[in-house]
């Protein structure tokens, strides 16, 4: 279990990093019960691909699933830790229901430890629809980072945290869903 301090790079970042100062805060002073989830690249079945805020693999999907080449910002070998949303869902139940004394007031990363490339997402995500478009690369997107990974060893050991389904598992469930939806 790292200890990594956060040092956010972007305000989207700080913003997370004060949720966390304030629910430890209002757990200290107020009594109140808190545990803070960090998500890592939460993905599954109804993510809306043309939000601003969607994740990449709708994006990738939406695009193959219409027969286009998506764009990926950069080279595509940034990394990412992506976890379908069932584990994100179980991880929720754990803390919820953990003893006060391990949860409360605690930070816990949700992911499965394990991270992709965004070329090795498009190719999955190929594989599986039968597409052979190459992707479109373009310019690095401001104030992303290259590489992030969950160390859920802290989940794991004080909440008994598992992932249910690895990346290719939810890619699988998640492509099937987007292909019903596009073929309704």
């Amino acid at each position: 279990m790292t200890t990594m301090p956060p040092d956010p790079i972007s305000p989207y970042g700080v913003t997370k990093v004060v949720g966390e100062l304030y629910a430890r805060v209002f757990t200290r002073t107020y009594g109140l019960e808190t545990a803070c989830i960090r998500y890592f690249n939460v993905f599954g079945p109804r993510q809306d691909p043309t939000s601003q805020y969607s994740g990449v693999l709708s994006r990738f999907m939406l695009a193959a699933i219409e027969g286009k080449s998506p764009i990926v910002f950069g080279d595509g070998e940034q990394s990412r830790d992506f976890t379908y949303v069932d584990n994100a869902v179980n991880a929720n139940l754990r803390a919820c229901l953990a003893p006060d004394e391990v949860a409360t007031g605690r930070v816990f990363n949700i992911g499965t430890g394990k991270s992709q490339t965004l070329n090795d997402v498009y190719a999955g995500i190929a594989k599986i629809l039968g597409f052979s478009e190459k992707p479109i690369y373009g310019p690095p997107r401001e104030g992303d980072i290259q590489h992030s990974l969950a160390d859920v060893g802290r989940a794991r050991a004080e909440l008994g945290y598992q992932p249910l389904d690895n990346f290719y598992e939810g890619l699988e469930k998640t492509v099937a869903w987007y292909v019903a939806e596009a073929a309704k």
